[in-house]
């Protein structure tokens, strides 16, 4: 059963699944419509160590993201207990920044995951394919990892093609 946390929350239980030696793993996203492509992304990345955090983007993340004017379609908490509410999500947090960067340093996951259209190598912060975080990860001697993305799937792409 997942919980949805606030960031020092989150830090104590962290903690303590690290101390019961748990390995952690943080994946972070809009979650805008979830559909069979998150779904099928988190399924994934749950499998990569015993306990998945998922990090929401705010409403107002989103807003900066210039995913479109509508968007978000769902509010962030609606969003946020959607997602927590998959089998294999442990713990969901919404942050408000523009990247996830302050959670991914007070959380210190074992695993941090991206979609396959990011690049664990790249170095240049100003490259669309950058993993923000990576460096703090792997400097904390966990992993960096990505999982290809289900072809077709995209909310942007599903709302374009229900606007026809």
């Amino acid at each position: 059963m997942f919980e949805m946390y606030s960031l020092p929350d989150l830090q104590q239980q962290v903690f303590r699944w690290k101390q019961e030696g748990r390995k952690i793993v943080f994946t972070n996203g809009c979650f805008d419509v979830l559909h069979l492509g998150h779904v099928t992304y988190l399924q994934a990345a749950a499998q990569m160590g015993d306990v998945l955090i998922v990090a929401v983007n705010s409403d107002a993340s989103v807003k900066r993201l210039n995913k479109g004017a509508e968007r978000p379609i769902n509010p962030e908490n609606a969003r946020a207990t959607v997602v927590g509410a998959l089998k294999g999500v442990h713990a969901t947090i919404i942050f408000d920044e523009d990247t996830p960067l302050n959670m991914i340093k007070a959380l210190l996951p074992d695993v941090l995951v991206k979609g396959g259209d990011y690049d664990p190598e790249e170095e240049n912060q100003n490259a669309t394919t950058y993993m923000v975080g990576a460096d703090v990860v792997k400097a904390n001697g966990g992993e960096v990892k990505t999982i290809h993305l289900v072809a077709g799937y995209s909310t942007t792409a599903l709302l374009e093609k229900y606007r026809k």
